[in-house]
């Protein structure tokens, strides 16, 4: 029962109750995965309101920020070889000439939150940090975000960059921002584009399953 008030709790966003219920959870005993799974449960059914619309950006940030509460009130009961798993390495940041973060920093709370790895470079970023980043951890998906018209020459910049290294095959690129639609992906080169971090969550998830990460 303690782990339904767990989950309503933060569905709820009542973040104080939440992270009693998680502390209490974790005192009796409870595996810190089955906790977390929980509350991924429950941040699902957040994006779930969110797609509804009935809730909206500061919902979805503050669900995010519970997670993450969460998730490290667990951390010193995980095992370390537990606590290593993630599902899958993503490369992130707002392309060279635009500086704008509060999108990006949306999307990277909330593939954090969902089990990904996330490399946040920040923003104005030029392409050749986005290449030597994905291959120093070996990223298989690459996030590139964006407000500014501008940013879509640089997002183009980057997927021919990838080409050009010979690591295209190899990694998934999705694309976010103001001004990026069905359009701007197949101009840029693109794979995937996303209107709000929900629906990033939702193609990287789906890039996972189908077995992208590591290269595949």
């Amino acid at each position: 029962m303690k782990s339904l008030d767990l989950i309503n709790a933060i569905v709820e966003l009542r973040e104080e109750e939440a992270l009693s219920f998680a502390k209490q959870l974790l005192e009796d005993g409870v595996e810190p995965g089955i906790i977390l799974n929980d509350a991924r449960e429950a941040l699902e059914q957040v994006g779930q309101k969110f797609e509804d619309k009935l809730y909206f950006l500061p919902e979805l940030m503050m669900a995010g920020e519970i997670m993450k509460q969460v998730s490290e009130a667990a951390k010193p009961f995980l095992l370390t070889e537990v606590e290593s798993k993630k599902i899958g390495k993503i490369v992130f940041g707002t392309v060279e000439g635009d500086i704008h973060d509060i999108g990006k920093d949306i999307v990277v709370l909330m593939l954090d939150a969902y089990g990904f790895e996330v490399i946040d470079l920040g923003v104005d970023v030029p392409p050749s940090k986005f290449i030597e980043k994905i291959n120093e951890v070996n990223a298989s998906i690459l996030g590139l975000s964006g407000f500014l018209f501008l940013a879509h020459q640089s997002m183009m910049a980057t997927v021919k960059l990838l080409e050009k290294e010979g690591i295209r095959q190899k990694v998934k690129v999705m694309i976010g921002g103001g001004q990026v639609d069905e359009q701007v992906m197949k101009i840029t080169g693109a794979d995937a584009w996303g209107r709000d971090a929900m629906d990033a969550v939702n193609i990287a998830r789906n890039w996972i399953e189908k077995g992208t990460d590591h290269g595949n």
